[in-house]
């Protein structure tokens, strides 16, 4: 199907819809959604991502070291997932999940744009995507039929030529492109995609991607609106604001050396983090002064665990303690991740949830809350909109990853499964498995598969049968397998 074939689809779905007074998206199993407070117009969508953010790395979720005091107040208001997981370790195949509501496995974008490489390694991997496939229906292209101004602002990282934001549906892209990071947080930024003239004078990259957000918003506060604002921050470079910075580095220098290796203590990565707030805080404000935050649905996100390796003059970058290692790593630092939605008048605030939930559910939870029938194929995800009205949890056997590459954060080519308060993890070199209990033992370090040899089978034949379901491709045996050389990796 061509993209403008897609888009004919989807304008007759939302015709349809209308015709019939309204209907719930395939699969979800609640009614149609509630009147947004201007009757007149749907619910607008702002969803922010922020790169490599951990699952303890914001105030509401633990940290002592680092200030995050308008997310945390937007937790307040809306509803915190604490069992929120990304659909891979790293960026890109999450960031494609997010966008179509697809596992990376039936994409086939299943490694970071464009992964890194261990050619002497025991496995091969195989030929992945390295774009975010033209045939996917994106949240932008399934919003547009239905008035639906949208812009993506930021870090995209889904391919370059012919498969930027304007490719998929977006209206408006601002920053993004085929690279992961930035050149440089400061001004001049070396983003192709980005003015260096900044309108409001801003040189700090995370105030000039707010500052065009707000613009965007500003412009389109009289219709329905879809920002996708994926910020480059807190992705390494480690490049803080030197006034934060100050502030942060007097704060290290007093913490408790007792505290131990598992606590916050990178300036760098702390100040980026505040920055990060302090934006997030002036979009919130502008909806407010806009008088559209009643009627604007905001999700906050990460597209995977926190980055531990030491890669700035602090050190590590950030620790997901009581979480195991971080990412690019197969266990739960590596993909569980903060996860807040804020819906008017639709939940209790202050609300915590504890339903496992992943990034593909994003994709089908925007288009019930805006009344658009999904009609782009297979959607993996679930909605939430059950969940964020208090209605029940999320009926469904389990949760999937699959990542058939190696990556300097410790993982090899795995797949995993999480099924209530188990998961499994299958390492594809040796097809050797590891089951815990997530319940008591969180930090992963309690092997169970001799204890509970049936609960292992029955999730390993759930993850295998999901694998076949999606077609997953598998590595192959490498045969250029060099035991000396296979930790190597070329770029």
């Amino acid at each position: 199907m061509t993209s403008q074939q897609r888009q004919l689809a989807v304008l007759v779905g939302v015709v349809l819809l209308t015709a019939c007074g309204g209907s719930t998206p395939t699969g979800s199993p609640s009614e149609t959604p509630p009147a947004s407070p201007a009757a007149d117009l749907p619910w607008n969508i702002v969803l922010i991502v922020v790169d490599d953010l951990g699952w303890t790395d914001l105030g509401v979720m633990g940290s002592a070291f680092h200030e995050t005091p308008n997310i945390d107040a937007l937790a307040a208001e809306g509803m915190r997932f604490t069992n929120a997981y990304a659909a891979t370790t790293v960026c890109s195949p999450t960031r494609a999940s997010i966008l179509t509501g697809q596992y990376p496995a039936r994409l086939r974008v299943t490694d970071w744009i464009d992964g890194h490489a261990r050619p002497w390694a025991k496995l091969q991997i195989p030929e992945w995507t390295h774009r975010l496939p033209a045939e996917a229906l994106t949240i932008a292209e399934a919003l547009r039929p239905a008035g639906y101004a949208s812009a993506s602002i930021g870090k995209w990282h889904l391919g370059g030529e012919s498969s930027r934001p304007e490719d998929h549906g977006f209206d408006l892209n601002v920053a993004g492109d085929h690279r992961g990071q930035p050149p440089s947080y400061h001004a001049p930024y070396g983003i192709p995609t980005l003015s260096e003239d900044a309108p409001n004078g801003a040189a700090y990259l995370t105030d000039r991607l707010t500052d065009e957000a707000i613009g965007f918003v500003t412009a389109n506060r009289d219709r329905p609106f879809f920002l996708y604002l994926p910020y480059y921050t807190v992705h390494t470079p480690i490049e803080p604001e030197a006034d934060r910075l100050a502030a942060y580095e007097a704060k290290a220098a007093t913490q408790d050396a007792a505290a131990g290796a598992w606590t916050h203590r990178n300036p760098g990565y702390a100040s980026m983090i505040e920055s990060v707030d302090a934006n997030v805080g002036r979009l919130l404000a502008t909806l407010d002064t806009l008088s559209v935050a009643d009627r604007t649905v905001v999700i906050f996100a990460s597209d995977n665990g926190g980055l531990v390796l030491p890669l700035s003059p602090w050190g590590r970058v950030t620790t997901n303690w009581p979480l195991r290692v971080g990412k690019g790593s197969a266990y739960e630092g590596g993909v569980r991740v903060p996860f807040i939605v804020r819906w008017p008048g639709a939940m209790a605030p202050g609300s915590v949830e504890r339903t496992p939930v992943i990034s593909p559910d994003i994709y089908p939870t925007v288009l019930e809350i805006a009344g658009v029938r999904n009609l782009g194929g297979v959607v993996d995800g679930s909605s939430l909109v059950p969940t964020l009205r208090g209605e029940g949890t999320l009926e469904r056997d389990a949760i999937y990853w699959h990542y058939p590459h190696y990556h300097p954060g410790g993982a090899a080519p795995y797949g995993a499964v999480r099924s209530g308060r188990y998961k499994l993890i299958e390492f594809y070199e040796d097809m050797r498995v590891e089951l815990y209990d997530l319940d008591t033992s969180i930090a992963e370090v309690v092997n169970l598969v001799e204890t509970l040899p049936e609960e292992a089978t029955r999730l390993r034949d759930l993850l295998h049968a999901w694998r076949d379901e999606v077609g997953a491709q598998m590595p192959t045996e490498n045969p250029d397998y060099d035991p000396e050389r296979e930790f190597s990796f070329t770029r």
